[in-house]
């Protein structure tokens, strides 16, 4: 089956980095885009930046453009996150998500999901 396993969160103070990592297995990653989402207590899930098959295209919601970047390594089935100039405002569990096509904000249109890892940002 389809799994998908997210890494690297914790604790960090603001102004700090984080790396996420997600890992995916039981599909062939390489046909797949890859987006990373996250929800914070109380509040919607809400998409952050997404990646096509081949990395060639990216997109992010402005409140994290030329903070974070998202990558991928075909060969790995991995795609990353890395987090810059972290803000409490980041705080949330980080989810990452598989569709096939482009990369979208609209999480139901996402076919598989990890567990999520958690992020939270100190001041």
């Amino acid at each position: 089956q389809v799994q998908l396993v997210e890494s690297g969160g914790g604790l960090v103070q603001a102004g700090g980095s984080l790396r996420l990592s997600c890992t995916a297995s039981g599909l062939t990653f390489s046909t797949y885009a890859m987006g990373w989402f996250r929800q914070a207590p109380g509040k919607a899930r809400e998409f952050v930046t997404g990646i096509n098959y081949s990395g060639g295209m990216t997109r992010y919601v402005d409140s994290v453009k030329g903070r974070f970047t998202i990558s991928r390594d075909n060969s790995k089935n991995a795609v990353y996150l890395q987090m810059n100039s972290l803000k409490p405002e980041d705080t949330a569990v980080y989810y990452c998500a598989a569709r096939p096509g482009n990369p979208v904000v609209y999480g139901n249109l996402y076919d598989y999901w990890g567990q999520g890892t958690q992020v939270t940002v100190s001041s």
